[in-house]
């Protein structure tokens, strides 16, 4: 029965909200207003899945803008974040999301970004832009991986995030997450059952003095970051 509730509320919550979104917009500059509508489409999906969140290193976030940079097992990685992270932020997402109904044109409006990976010159305008935003102050996620873990363990992770970091000069905050690749698979649509998410924010990075040659330096620094988060995850969970 939890399950039956769980998907109508996640089909009629995200149609519901984010024809709100698109209304409220034009009078929602700063999105903060539809970062909270999308705080609490997240806390719903959470709640009525019986997860519980645990988030920890919160008190690390002191002075945004920040790129927060974690590894992705689920889907349900997206609702934990927006359900613990005290502060309005943007996702970094494959142009392909913003097409989909209501839903994209509702992330469109609250100023994500889009990536389109086949067209690498809009990407690049893409990147340039999500640059400028982030100095003018906000707040960024990026799932270095580029795509869900199957088996909850770390992917390689791809550049171009990294790049966008050194363009931006502002630091990286690393984050682990643990648990939501058994709760809720890739590929599945909601939350298998009952259960703990934990959220593990790292200590920011910062980037002066760094230069485009520390990519490589930058990515493995955040990379042993995560897995370590993603350990103390684990110790939590046993």
């Amino acid at each position: 029965m939890r399950k039956v509730l769980s998907s109508l509320n996640l089909l009629f919550t995200t149609m519901f909200l984010s024809i709100v979104a698109l209304i409220i917009s034009p009078f929602d500059g700063k999105g903060k207003a539809i970062h909270r509508i999308a705080r609490l489409w997240a806390s719903t999906h959470i709640k009525l899945g019986g997860i519980k969140v645990v988030a920890s290193g919160l008190d690390k976030i002191t002075a945004p803008p920040y790129i927060f940079m974690c590894n992705h097992q689920s889907a349900l990685d997206i609702y934990g974040l927006l359900f613990s992270l005290p502060l309005s932020f943007r996702w970094i997402a494959k142009r392909q999301l913003f097409l989909i109904p209501f839903f994209g044109w509702a992330l469109k409006r609250a100023g994500h970004i889009s990536i389109d990976r086949e067209n690498p010159r809009e990407a690049l305008k893409a990147m340039d832009e999500a640059a400028r935003k982030i100095r003018d102050g906000m707040n960024i996620i990026i799932f270095p991986e580029g795509t869900r873990s199957r088996d909850g363990s770390l992917l390689p992770f791809k550049k171009g995030g990294f790049s966008l970091a050194l363009r931006a000069m502002v630091p990286i905050v690393p984050v682990g997450i643990v648990g939501t690749s058994t709760l809720q698979p890739k590929g599945s649509f909601i939350p298998a059952g009952k259960g703990v998410i934990y959220i593990h924010v790292g200590e920011p990075i910062p980037l002066e003095g760094m230069g485009r040659s520390a990519k490589g330096e930058l990515m493995n620094s955040v990379r042993a970051n995560i897995e370590r988060l993603m350990q103390k995850g684990e110790s939590s969970n046993a």
